[in-house]
């Protein structure tokens, strides 16, 4: 049995999640951080030092944190190989798009753009600001709709690590209220992603208690 720590409004529990529906996989979460709290008491201090979620235990394993390592784990654990190839280059095709979505796309989406989008009042929010920010984005995503004009998925033609470290930011990135340039392959592969009923579950979710007004 899986236990996770973390508010179901996190992206990156959201990623988190996600991987764990598509596996299947039994599990309970306890919502922590933001207006949940918990992350400064000791008994979370001992799951994880940095005081950040998600966390995860497997079972009475040790606990793991940082979203890319606990991905990997359950992977690597639980994952079909289609998923999480056990072929190391067959894998590091996967693992390079799954780094590069992490890196280069949710983080320039995040605090960047959604932040300043919902977790701003409408008179602090800078236009320049998000509108320079969403051409930084887009100019990544420009990079994955091009894979995606040869791929149906990220990585490659299977559902794989990689589209969850993608394609847990695109609900957010296609439901606020911007003006988004035309990538017409990763739109397409976002509707694919939406018929999936562990992304509708996991990631397909209300964020307004995060909106500031």
């Amino acid at each position: 049995m899986l236990t996770i720590w973390g508010r179901k409004t996190s992206s990156n529990v959201q990623a988190l999640m996600w991987c764990v529906g598509e596996l299947n996989l039994p599990h309970i979460r306890h919502d922590a951080g933001h207006r949940y709290g918990g992350l400064d008491t000791p008994e979370f201090g001992r799951l994880n030092p940095n005081r950040t979620i998600p966390v995860l235990q497997d079972g009475t394993n040790p606990p793991i944190w940082e979203t890319g390592a606990i991905l990997r784990f359950l992977a690597t654990r639980y994952g079909k190989d289609s998923f999480w190839p056990a072929d190391p280059i067959r894998r590091a095709r996967v693992d390079q798009w799954a780094e590069w979505a992490k890196l280069n796309v949710a983080q320039s989406f995040t605090t960047p753009v959604f932040w300043r989008v919902v977790r701003t009042a409408p008179q602090q929010r800078d236009p320049i600001a998000i509108a320079q920010a969403l051409q930084e984005l887009e100019a990544k995503l420009a990079l994955a709709d091009t894979q995606l004009s040869r791929h149906a998925h990220l990585a490659g033609d299977a559902f794989t690590l990689a589209d969850i470290q993608l394609g847990h930011i695109l609900y957010r990135y296609y439901e606020i209220d911007v003006t988004r340039m035309p990538l017409p392959h990763l739109q397409l592969y976002y509707q694919r992603l939406c018929a999936r009923p562990a992304f509708r579950q996991h990631v397909m979710i209300s964020y307004e208690e995060l909106r500031v007004t």
